[in-house]
């Protein structure tokens, strides 16, 4: 497969999971049908109302799944890591997508159309099942974070959000900064919170030591506390 800047990126690779689960005929199938994106920056994937048309998956890059709230303000969802799978809930609830997704840095998406995975479906139970396990995971996890983000203090819910950080796009080099570089606004979205209150919490966890800044660049000096922080609430 090609990318639309001519960078060459093989679908086994791109789609790892699903690839294995198919036989030539579906593989053959999927790669005369599939196409690979790039996006800017902040450029939009889809939006909320818009037609579920094909599943996603993220080749490199990051992307956030967001909802549009009260006044603008809007709620980070879920935040996607490369070779994970995204936009296809709507289309087996047969209904329009209740959220939308933007690209949070330069990324590159698999795109394949919804319709060809729902007749490989039909006649592959094993992708039935990997899409099951996915949704069910995904249940279980929104359902953890509905609960945390309205039960938590604000402490607790910021450093939930740093800890899913960690856990999703792991640490740098130095084991200890953060491989992503949220916007004071992009993390207090993640957190259900204002930005002046995730300003403020982020200045108390500089002054108790747990964490230091650079810019966006947040280093967790004592993770141990940040997840007691969040256990706690």
């Amino acid at each position: 497969m090609v990318t639309d800047n001519g960078n060459v990126i093989k679908l086994s690779e791109s789609i790892p999971e699903i690839w294995n689960l198919l036989n030539d005929k579906e593989r053959s199938l999927i790669s005369a049908n599939a196409k690979i994106l790039n996006y800017k920056k902040n450029e939009v994937i889809y939006r909320e109302e818009e037609a579920p048309l094909e599943l996603m998956c993220l080749c490199k890059g990051k992307v956030k799944i967001y909802k549009e709230g009260v006044g603008g303000r809007s709620q980070i969802i879920r935040m996607i890591r490369p070779t994970q799978y995204f936009g296809y809930r709507a289309f087996f609830a047969n209904q329009p997508y209740v959220t939308a997704a933007s690209a949070f840095e330069p990324s590159t998406i698999c795109f394949i159309s919804m319709q060809i995975i729902e007749e490989i479906v039909f006649s592959n139970p094993k992708l039935g099942m990997f899409f099951i396990r996915e949704l069910s995971t995904d249940l279980g996890i929104a359902d953890e974070r509905v609960v945390n983000l309205t039960q938590k203090h604000i402490r607790g819910r910021l450093a939930e959000s740093l800890i899913f950080l960690i856990e999703n796009y792991g640490l740098e080099e130095d084991g200890a900064t953060i491989s992503i570089y949220l916007s004071r606004e992009d993390l207090a979205n993640l957190s259900n919170m204002t930005t002046s209150n995730a300003i403020r919490t982020l200045s108390t966890f500089v002054d108790e030591h747990i964490i230091t800044m650079d810019g966006r660049k947040i280093k967790v000096i004592d993770e141990d506390k940040l997840r007691r922080i969040s256990k706690i609430g």
